[in-house]
């Protein structure tokens, strides 16, 4: 198909080309337990994740003392956000239905972003695999073991490889180095400089990209199908990174009937998060379709010039097809959703779950940086405020958010080195016209 027959069949493709704003309802959208028979991941498979998780958690205190807090248990505060949510409708001069919440991912512990949830997750699984396979370890032990001088040595001998733009490279980074894997995180063009740093600075191999998300996957790849010690962790295609994100979707569920939130057929819940090649938001939004069913709708949010994600959701070429073939640059500063094509088992796993994908400038996410500093006193980077925007465009589509509650994925932000927080606030600032 050409870039003529493409437009012709889907005319949102052309307000794309121009970078402009959209939202794109999936019209192929089943019911949950429907399109739950044809899915290969399982909620077996996601309970198994947590309870995986449980038995790691004594050895996470130790290695991580944040985390004793929530005893070793990694996850994040919600909290309502009803100044933002003012400010939104001011901003945009559109009113929206329901109460606003922040899933605030950027406070999770040992890295500070939605990644600490997959990323961690599966460099975890592979440690307790090696473990338990060599005798040093059993799934009724208490995990703290880990944490001695020995089990750094015997994981010495393995190494650990992944492609990222930033976050996901910090989580399994010090995840791995913590435990003892050598470990090699591929980066690309866009990813900051910071991250960089702060992987170096804990002893993690970094390698740079001029090239984008794909090469710097592509080169982990490699890496790993020439040492058989070498593990790869692949952002696009694995199964054990969806389902630990898909963990998060248990404790969100406790955490909302702790504050008092019903979520039935009258009681709405809609959820928006930040999409890059996918895993992460796709995981959760996975796990919370297996909880809530029909009555949770889960929306994509990506850079207008990175809508990867909702492109190949859109056309169903999936992984066949890159926001280049559209002629964009693939270019934002949303690093952690600078991809340009997304992951063919994200896309066919959720196309007939996920409720749609909109798009967000980089402008709008500065801009909305610097609101939530101002009135809630969170700071955030810019990525994780793709989110934002979503009751938003569902009130201007003339949804019906009575009795909804809100919830936006602020996906990262917890790392941010203080100069980096005030740029981005003064750039959110300079948008504003006084």
């Amino acid at each position: 198909m050409n870039d003529q027959q493409l437009v012709e069949k889907f005319p949102l493709i052309k307000k794309m080309q121009n970078t402009e704003e959209v939202i794109w309802f999936n019209p192929n959208v089943i019911k949950t337990e429907d399109a739950m028979k044809h899915i290969s991941v399982t909620s077996e498979m996601v309970q198994d994740a947590s309870d995986r998780l449980d038995r790691f958690a004594s050895y996470l205190q130790i290695a991580f003392p944040e985390t004793a807090k929530t005893n070793g248990i990694i996850e994040s505060p919600i909290m309502a956000i009803p100044t933002m949510a003012s400010a939104i409708k001011d901003l945009f001069q559109t009113d929206f239905d329901g109460e606003l919440l922040l899933k605030c991912d950027n406070a999770l512990p040992i890295s500070g972003s939605i990644k600490a949830r997959g990323g961690i997750y599966e460099v975890l699984k592979i440690a307790e695999t090696l473990a338990i396979r060599e005798g040093l370890l059993t799934q009724t032990d208490d995990y703290a073991v880990l944490a001695n001088e020995k089990m750094k040595q015997f994981f010495n001998v393995y190494s650990i490889a992944v492609g990222s733009t930033g976050n996901l490279g910090l989580s399994i980074g010090i995840m791995s180095a913590k435990l003892g894997f050598r470990v090699t995180v591929h980066m690309s063009s866009d990813a900051k400089q910071w991250k960089k740093d702060m992987l170096r600075a804990k002893g993690v191999e970094v390698i740079e990209y001029a090239a984008d998300y794909s090469k710097a996957v592509e080169q982990g790849r490699k890496q790993a199908e020439n040492d058989r010690t070498c593990f790869f962790i692949d952002d696009e295609n694995s199964i054990d990174l969806f389902v630990g994100y898909a963990v998060a979707a248990s404790r969100l569920k406790k955490q909302l009937e702790q504050l008092g939130k019903k979520v039935d057929e009258n009681n709405p819940l809609y959820i928006y998060l930040p999409c890059g090649v996918g895993g992460g938001p796709g995981g959760v939004a996975f796990g919370l379709k297996l909880l809530f069913g029909d009555h949770v709708q889960c929306f994509f949010a990506e850079p207008t010039h990175s809508p990867c994600m909702l492109l190949g959701l859109m056309t169903g070429l999936h992984e066949k097809i890159a926001v280049s073939d559209i002629g964009l640059d693939n270019k934002t500063d949303a690093d952690g959703l600078a991809v340009g094509r997304p992951s063919g088992f994200v896309g066919k796993t959720l196309e007939q779950l996920i409720n749609g994908s909109y798009t967000i400038s980089d402008e709008t996410m500065y801009r909305l940086l610097a609101l939530l500093v101002d009135t809630e006193k969170i700071q955030l980077e810019p990525s994780a405020l793709a989110g934002m925007t979503g009751p938003i465009h569902l009130a201007k589509q003339g949804a019906n958010l009575q009795n909804a509650t809100h919830v936006v994925w602020a996906t990262g932000g917890g790392m941010v080195p203080e100069n980096e927080k005030v740029a981005y606030y003064e750039k959110g600032r300079r948008y504003f016209k006084f």
